[in-house]
This record gives C-alpha cells, sequence and structure tokens, in this order.
C-alpha cells in the first residue's frame, strides 16, 4: 500500500467550493507534513518499502529515496517472500480539525448533512450490492506457508486409503476405460480442465502360450517361474506365465550354450572373452548395479545370441520374497518404437520396429536360476547370503523359445489443468502413472493415483474458497509406463515446442511406496534444497523424515523425457526396503513383478507413508507454483559439477579450470541477482520475469547430445549413491578399457567441457542482461 500525496497547487480546478477553502488547503499540507514525518518514525518500515516500490515503478524523475535495502532477517519469508501487494488493503486516516473556524454555522451544517445523507446512502448501496453479487470466487488471498499448511492439512491416511480402494475395484478394463474412470475421478473432485489424450503406439504383447526354458542335458523343460512345463501348471497360473517376459525382446529359438556373466559389467566380459568364444551363446546376467540396457548393448556388441535375466537373492531385502516370481522388463528406452522422436498423431510415419534389439531376452525366477546353477534350494548359510554362480566345470546346453507379439494399441493419458492467475504461461507437472494392459507391475499405480487425487482434492477445496496458485498446476496420469514410458514421450513430443517455453519442474509420483523403511528423496541439483526443506516442513512419520539426504541419481518412470529431452528439474519422493548406497540393488526397480507380490496394504497398513509422500509432494508443488521467485539454487549445480569432476579417473586442467569458473559466476549470479526479492529497489515485474526465466533454464546446458543406453543425456544424474562422477565419463573409460580404444573417452570429455562451458556462458550472459537493464534504470 502506498500513500499517494496532493498537493495544493495540483488540484483540479472547477471542484467543489470547500476544496478551495484556505483552512481546508492548509488542513491538507499539514496532513502531507505529517504523514511524511510519520514515515519517518521507526515502526514504518513497510510504509516506506511500498513508497519504494511506487517510486521504482512509476516516476523516474524524481529524487531518489534514501532506503536500506531490507535485510532478509526482516522479511518472513526471506528471499522468496511475495512480490506482489495486496491490491484490496485499505488504509483510513483521520483528518484533523482545522485551526481556525471562519466557516459559517450554515456552511457546516450543510457539509454535514450532505456528508451524512451520502454515508447513509453508500451503506444501503453496499448492503443490496453484496446480498445480490456475492464476492468472485477467484479473489486471490496471499501464497505463504500457512496457505500451504491449510491445503496440506486437507490430505488425510484415510481418503488416500478409501481412494486407494476404489481405483482397485476396477474391473482389468482396456487402458482407455481406465484413463476415463480418472478423469472421472478428477473432474468430481473440482478440477474444471480434464482432457483425455489418446495415442495408436506399437506395444509387444505376450503370445498365446508361454515362453520356455528347456535344459538339453536332461530334457527338463521349464517355465520363466522355474515350474516344470505341463497343462496343469499353465491352467494354474496363465496370465503370470504370459507376463513373464522382455516387451521388445528379439523372437524364435535359440540352443546354445549357458554362460555366466554374473553382472555384465565390463570386468565380468573380459573375464569371459579372455577364456571362451562367447558368439552366439546365451548370458546368465543379474540384474542391477547399472541400467539393463547399457548391460544388453554390451552383450550385443559382444556377439551374445541370447540372455536369462534374474535377481539374485542376496540383492533383496529380507522382508521380500520374490524367490518363486518371474518378472517383466521393457527393452523400450522410450515413446513408441514405431515414431522414434516425433509423436504418434494420425498420419506419422510408422518404422518396423518389432523388436529393439538382436538378443533373445527373457526373465526368470530365482527358483529357475538356482536350477540352471545346479545348486539347492537354500543358498543361506550361517546368516550369510551366498551369491549365486554358475560352476566353472560342466557345460549347460539350453534351449530358449520366445514368442511374444507386436501389436498397435491405445494409450490413454489423463491431463488436468489447474490454471494459474500471475503465471498462467508457466507449468509445473505432477505425474503419475495408470496400469491396466498387463497384470504385472504391481499395485504401485493406484497409490500413485490414490496420491495424486488426494492432492487435488485438497487442492480444490481451497480453489472453491477463492485460492489459486501463481503457476499453473499440470496433473498427468500416463498411460504405457511399464512398455517404455510411452505415453509421457508421445504427449511430450506432442506438446514439445510448448513445453520447452513453459514448462518449469517435473514432480514424479512414480512408484511412491515400494517399501516402509527407507525414505528416498531423489531431486535434481537446482532443486535439492527445496527437496530437503520440505522433508522438515509437513511429516507424518517424524522419525522416518529427518536425516534423508537428497541425491541427484538416474530414477525410473515418467519424469525421464522431462530430464533428458527438456531439461526440466525434477524430484521425487518414495520409500523403499532397499539401502540405495548398495550399488547391487541399484536399478531393481526395472523389474515389474506380478500385482500379487506388491501388496501396498501390507507395506503400509495405516497409509501414513503415502500421506508423508503426498504431503512432501504437495509442499514442493505449491512452493514451485506460488513463490514469486522460482526456488532454484543455482550454485548447488557449479558445486554438483565439481563434485563430478573428483578423483583421479578425470584429471583434466580444461575441465577443471572451467568447472571453476561455473562455480564462481554461478555465486555472483547467486548474490547478485538472487536477491530481488530482498531488495524493493529490483522489484519490478519485468525483472522478476527475467530472473526467472534464467532459473528455469539452468539444467538445459547439460544435455548432451549422445549418451549411452539406459544413461541419462542430463549428466548432472549420477548411476548411484556411491557414485559422485559424471556417468558418460566413467562409461568411455569402460569402453576404453573394453576396445583399447582413446576415441570415446575424448568425445565424452568433449561434451562434459562444452556442458559446463556452456552453463558458465548462460550464468554470465544473464548477469549482463541484469547490469544492462539496472544501468537503463538508472
Amino acid at each position: 500500500m502506498a500513500y499517494h500525496k496532493v498537493n495544493a497547487d495540483q488540484r483540479a480546478q472547477g471542484h467543489s467550493p470547500y476544496l478551495d477553502n484556505d483552512e481546508l488547503q492548509a488542513t491538507a499540507l499539514e496532513l502531507e507534513w505529517d504523514m511524511e514525518k510519520e514515515l519517518e518514525e521507526p515502526g514504518f518500515d513497510h510504509f516506506r518499502l511500498d513508497g519504494a516500490i511506487q517510486h521504482h515503478l512509476g516516476n523516474s524523475q524524481s529524487p531518489d529515496l534514501d532506503l536500506e535495502p531490507i535485510q532478509p532477517s526482516s522479511s518472513p519469508k526471506g528471499r522468496f517472500q511475495r512480490l506482489q501487494e495486496d491490491p484490496d488493503y485499505v488504509s483510513h486516516y483521520t483528518r484533523q480539525a482545522p485551526k481556525s473556524n471562519r466557516c459559517s454555522f450554515l456552511q457546516i451544517l450543510k457539509v454535514f448533512c450532505t456528508a451524512l445523507i451520502l454515508f447513509i446512502f453508500g451503506i444501503v448501496i453496499g448492503y443490496y450490492a453484496r446480498k445480490k453479487c456475492p464476492s468472485s470466487p477467484t479473489s486471490q488471498e496471499p501464497n505463504n506457508p500457512h496457505i500451504y499448511h491449510e491445503i496440506l492439512k486437507e490430505i488425510k491416511a484415510e481418503n488416500i486409503q478409501q481412494i486407494y480402494r476404489d481405483l482397485l475395484q476396477f474391473p482389468r478394463e482396456d487402458d482407455v476405460d481406465i484413463a476415463m474412470k480418472i478423469l472421472v475421478q478428477w473432474s468430481s473432485q473440482g478440477l474444471e480442465d480434464v482432457q483425455l489424450v489418446n495415442y495408436s503406439v506399437l506395444l509387444d504383447l505376450p503370445g498365446s502360450s508361454s515362453n520356455t526354458v528347456t535344459l538339453k542335458n536332461s530334457g527338463e523343460c521349464f517355465y520363466p517361474s522355474g515350474q516344470q512345463c505341463n497343462r496343469e501348471t499353465k491352467m494354474l497360473h496363465s496370465q503370470d506365465l504370459l507376463y513373464s517376459y522382455a516387451a521388445y525382446s528379439a523372437k524364435g529359438t535359440l540352443e546354445a550354450e549357458l554362460v555366466d556373466i554374473q553382472y555384465g559389467t565390463v570386468e565380468d566380459l573380459i573375464r569371459i572373452q579372455a577364456i571362451t568364444n562367447v558368439t552366439k551363446k546365451i548370458a546368465l546376467l543379474k540384474l542391477g548395479q547399472s541400467p539393463l540396457l547399457y548391460k544388453l548393448s554390451l552383450l550385443e556388441d559382444a556377439g551374445f545370441g541370447g540372455v536369462l535375466l534374474y535377481v539374485d537373492p542376496c540383492d533383496l531385502p529380507k522382508t521380500t520374497d520374490l524367490a518363486d516370481k518371474a518378472f517383466m522388463v521393457s527393452l523400450n528406452s522410450g515413446g513408441d518404437p514405431s515414431t522414434p522422436g516425433y509423436a504418434s498423431i494420425e498420419g506419422s510415419y510408422r518404422q518396423n520396429r518389432l523388436n529393439l534389439t538382436t538378443l533373445l531376452v527373457q526373465p526368470i525366477s530365482t527358483v529357475l536360476a538356482k536350477k540352471l546353477v545346479s545348486l539347492p534350494e537354500d543358498t543361506v548359510q550361517k546368516d550369510r547370503c551366498i551369491p549365486l554362480q554358475l560352476p566353472a566345470t560342466g557345460k549347460k546346453i539350453i534351449s530358449l523359445n520366445i514368442q511374444s507379439v507386436t501389436t498397435y494399441k491405445t494409450i490413454s493419458n489423463v491431463i488436468g489443468y489447474l490454471k494459474g492467475t500471475v503465471f498462467p504461461d508457466r507449468y509445473v507437472i505432477v505425474g503419475s502413472h495408470h496400469n491396466s494392459l498387463n497384470t504385472y507391475g504391481g499395485q504401485e499405480w493406484a497409490s500413485s493415483t490414490a496420491i495424486i487425487t488426494a492432492f487435488i482434492q485438497a487442492l480444490m477445496l481451497k480453489v472453491k474458497r477463492g485460492w489459486r496458485p501463481d503457476r499453473t498446476i499440470v496433473f498427468c496420469s500416463w498411460g504405457g509406463t511399464s512398455f517404455g514410458n510411452i505415453g509421457s514421450y508421445e504427449w511430450a513430443e506432442d506438446l514439445k515446442r510448448v513445453l520447452q517455453r513453459n514448462v518449469v519442474a517435473y514432480v514424479s509420483l512414480h512408484d511412491p511406496v515400494r517399501g516402509n523403511s527407507t525414505l528416498h528423496p531423489v531431486a535434481s541439483p537446482s532443486l535439492q534444497q527445496l527437496a530437503a526443506e520440505s522433508q522438515s516442513f509437513n511429516c507424518v512419520e517424524k522419525t522416518r523424515c529427518p536425516g534423508s539426504n537428497v541425491s541427484s541419481v538416474q530414477i525410473q518412470g515418467d519424469s525421464d523425457y522431462f530430464i533428458n529431452h527438456l531439461g526440466v528439474p525434477a524430484t521425487q519422493f518414495s520409500y523403499e526396503d532397499i539401502k540405495t548406497s548398495e550399488v547391487n540393488s541399484t536399478f531393481l526397480s526395472e523389474a515389474l513383478f506380478p500385482v500379487h507380490t506388491t501388496k501396498t496394504e501390507e507395506l503400509d497398513p495405516s497409509f501414513s507413508l503415502h500421506e508423508t509422500i503426498a504431503k512432501l509432494t504437495g509442499q514442493v508443488t505449491l512452493q514451485i507454483a506460488n513463490e514469486p521467485v522460482l526456488p532454484f539454487n543455482a550454485l548447488d549445480i557449479a558445486l554438483e559439477v565439481q563434485n563430478s569432476l573428483k578423483g583421479d579417473e578425470v584429471d583434466i586442467p580444461q575441465l577443471l579450470a572451467v568447472a571453476s569458473r561455473l562455480r564462481d559466476t554461478a555465486e555472483l549470479f547467486q548474490s547478485d541477482e538472487m536477491r530481488p526479492a530482498n531488495d524493493p529497489k529490483e522489484r519490478a515485474p519485468i525483472r522478476v520475469r527475467m530472473l526467472n526465466d534464467v532459473l528455469q533454464s539452468l539444467e538445459k546446458s547439460f544435455l548432451v547430445h549422445r549418451a549411452p543406453p539406459g544413461l541419462y543425456r542430463n549428466i548432472l544424474y549420477r548411476l548411484d549413491e556411491r557414485t559422485s562422477q559424471f556417468s558418460v565419463l566413467l562409461e568411455a573409460l569402460e569402453h576404453c578399457k573394453l576396445h583399447q580404444s582413446n576415441e570415446t573417452i575424448q568425445a565424452a570429455l568433449s561434451e562434459v567441457l562444452n556442458s559446463i562451458n556452456s552453463a558458465q556462458v548462460y550464468f554470465k550472459a544473464g548477469l549482463d542482461v541484469f547490469e544492462t537493464t539496472l544501468a537503463g534504470k538508472k
């Protein structure tokens, strides 16, 4: 609220004679002097602040006010405090009585009567206007932590549980039917703009009969679960047997020797190739340590013909019993395989890609893996788990039969918009997914959908009372996730130009409760500070929230396109049982086990973990959607880059030098350009918009043109908690060991060097723009 001073010589001509009265002139001048004097007194800093805003925005010719910058300690919200002023705030002042009485009694009486009549008339009009015209539902309430708390307190465990149970009542119908029911559910909560977006895509589905593995030495035939091939078994678990496969694998039959390559690392391959010829043989491969697509690419280059994929029981938590369960994996790196890089809209050219690898890939259960390595069922000795390993003596000849079928199906996404009021063209995307085309993937799709629906429910309760976010929140339920994040890829490819300009962050709800022991927050470097602060804001499970380290590691799910193709900051909260610091346990989530093996209500019977995830997700979303200055941290990116260059593997002076320059520029940017939230001289809306545009694109510089299969193109994300180096550099070093060539490492170093330099130039350009703007203002 700013005062508007009226000088005596600025009166409009032709006004009421009472305004020309010398007494009232004197009164006005005295009131002006008193107000200026009052503003100089302690306790009126907020009045001075508003005067500064008016001075900066409106009248650049008037003398500068001698204002001290507001210190963070004096601001209740620090650098994220609200920049807009409340237009409805009105200050009233009592006019002082004139010092001399030159007005006649009749004049005073006339003024009094006129004022009284107008006052009564105004009350009558105001009463009926208020009665007949209720206040607009779009009137804005201020955005602050109190508002966030009011919204989040409406998210309750019992509500999430009820939504979850309602979702599980859906029969296993077509993807479009499931999506339509979610659409109706979101619309019933009051979300105004909810759309169903369909794409016809190429899926790889099970054939009419299960895949099989046959031991040629004994003639025994097994299904992937480890059960022997017979009609009774086939009828008993027909769906599980059919869906134990690798989508987009090569098809056919292969008879060859089985070769144990453990986790399929470069060291494993070098060791095996030194003792045997692996051409057209079948690899026995453990899931974990590194992305499956990367390991398969190594095996394909080495000349293998097939792969049996399994999970070593020593890599699983003790609370999980998956020994007799086979699983599904997808070999699709993302999107519709028939339209790589562009959307599957009507009229698009369809490429003939029936399989995405030359390898015959088949997931098998631990039970079958033990039979293949000729080990007894119980491999635990004295509380110590013995990793599975094929004996060095004796050859195992097996026959692998794979017969999945590729066909076109409709994939549906549900997209709902809650429009923002200040920056409606800036999107914060919150994404979950729904499964319906197969029985695998567990019940976590219902968990994530229940959480996002409960968040929508809480938000819309506040919207109905007049609140709206500053930026638009986009709620997405993706289809086709288990086949390679197809729904999210196709939608993002369809809207690529819009999303490149408008999306500021992606908040993921992929598989939110996959365990019940450890909270695992993941965030891109620019969002790590926000994710850490959100954990202390509102936690249901107090003992489990503090102390959770936020890291930037590769995650599964539909955030993939936004991270790797758009360079959008992303974050995700989830509960797990596996310690993420254990290398062997990483990337096990690539396996999708049958629905009955993951009972959500056993993991979280009170749904308190679901409530925690919902509130953490909601807190982060609300802050990104409402803070005037985006809560992104530029300096954290520079620090992450320097940490990724530590170690003996990469000691390149040019890299270290450009990383040092990036840190210096980021520090200057952080100190000089993140002050607009605390300095009234820099609060012009255009300046805030410029700053947000810079912050929004911080991570785009770190997208390399090409990365090995399964590795992120966004080099800010690491492979696991224990590996701090850039993944593309580590892979290049391994490639150098495998092929005895330095070409790959030189190319990778060049990519990383150019990414860091691009970010440094981008920060510097942002600083130059702001300095030019300030110089123009002055």
